[in-house]
């Protein structure tokens, strides 16, 4: 199958480039035309690049320009295509978006991904899949060219909840780990052989081997924005709200986030939330032997 692929930011261009490392056609577009993906083709246009392929996968950095960037491609999608949405939106923004390609005779497909950039450029990151079944498989294989990992979580919706949902759990065990090795700072600990102890303890987590590591660094480049923390935890404290339940720890992650993105602005390094507490206190969690990005 021939694919398109608009939107070639950090996690769009590792995705867009396993699809041409497995062998399947593939043309590209983003607003930046210096982005590209190595054996792809472009189009100078997203309509240009929806009437030359089979299906269409976006990966955009809101609902607003998921939206956009639909209406502009629906008119130019060839009869049985679908559209694979990639991109973090709410369930409301999934199912409205889904009845707007429906009104063209466009299936979508919800595919939000998670484990982080350095494991998209793997292949080998872990894809939540929502929509009908038949269309699941369809794309089957080119979810195993992207990602080592793939749940179809049932129909449209369910997988923009589960995605939130670890997101959430992402942002809370930055929190700790962020508190963790200042503890460990301040009470006169190696911080290198804490982060491998607490890697090798109960208290370990995802977070902790991958962005505590960039934390110890001091770069802090997890390749994801604080707007975009705040975004997704938005949708998890909407979620709170519309399914009644209490998030106390996710409320006051967002808070921390808040106070961030007014200490180092919205486009700085998620991660970055352990600096706060670097500034409030004048000690810094600098170790030597930890990398500056995740490979």
């Amino acid at each position: 199958m021939h694919y398109g692929y608009i939107g070639l930011g950090n996690l769009g261009a590792a995705c867009a480039g396993r699809l041409v490392k497995a062998g399947f056609q593939v043309t590209v577009h983003d607003l930046n035309p210096a982005l590209t993906v190595p054996g792809a083709a472009r189009a100078d246009s997203a309509e240009a690049l929806a009437a030359r392929v089979d299906h269409v996968i976006t990966c955009l950095p809101s609902p607003a320009v998921s939206e956009k960037v639909l209406q502009s491609i629906l008119p130019q999608m060839k009869p049985g295509a679908s559209w694979v949405e990639m991109s973090t939106l709410g369930r409301d923004d999934v199912l409205r978006l889904a009845a707007v390609a429906a009104g063209h005779g466009i299936r979508m497909m919800e595919l939000p991904v998670t484990g982080g950039v350095h494991l998209a450029h793997q292949g080998k990151i872990t894809m939540l899949a929502g929509g009908d079944r038949d269309l699941y498989d369809t794309h089957h294989k080119a979810m195993q060219a992207m990602g080592d990992r793939i749940f179809h979580m049932g129909p449209l919706g369910s997988s923009s909840i589960i995605k939130v949902i670890t997101n959430m759990l992402a942002f809370i065990h930055l929190k700790a780990t962020s508190e963790a090795l200042m503890l460990a700072r301040r009470g006169g600990l190696d911080l290198a052989q804490a982060w491998h102890a607490i890697k090798a303890s109960s208290g370990n987590s995802f977070v902790h081997e991958t962005e505590g590591a960039l934390i110890l660094n001091g770069s802090y480049d997890i390749a994801f924005s604080i707007d975009l923390a705040l975004k997704d935890m938005g949708f998890a404290l909407n979620f709170g709200k519309e399914f009644g339940v209490p998030l106390e720890l996710a409320a006051m992650t967002h808070q921390t986030y808040v106070a961030a993105r007014a200490a180092y602005g919205g486009e700085a390094q998620s991660p970055m939330i352990a600096k706060l507490l670097e500034d409030l206190l004048h000690t810094d969690l600098r170790a030597p032997g930890f990398p500056s990005r995740l490979e």
